[in-house]
């Protein structure tokens, strides 16, 4: 299960394919998918 953010209203959903693609707050069909703030560190040879 994935966090989404309606792009509309800014509505937090959490279950996307339950609701049928639409936000229940302002029958929007764009979504953002939430991503967690985790710096990446590469290291090079």
């Amino acid at each position: 299960m994935s966090d989404y953010r309606c792009a509309k209203c800014n509505e937090h959903l959490r279950n996307i394919a339950a609701l049928g693609f639409q936000c229940e707050k302002c029958g929007s069909r764009i979504f953002f998918k939430e991503r967690p703030n985790i710096k990446k560190v590469l290291k090079s040879d």
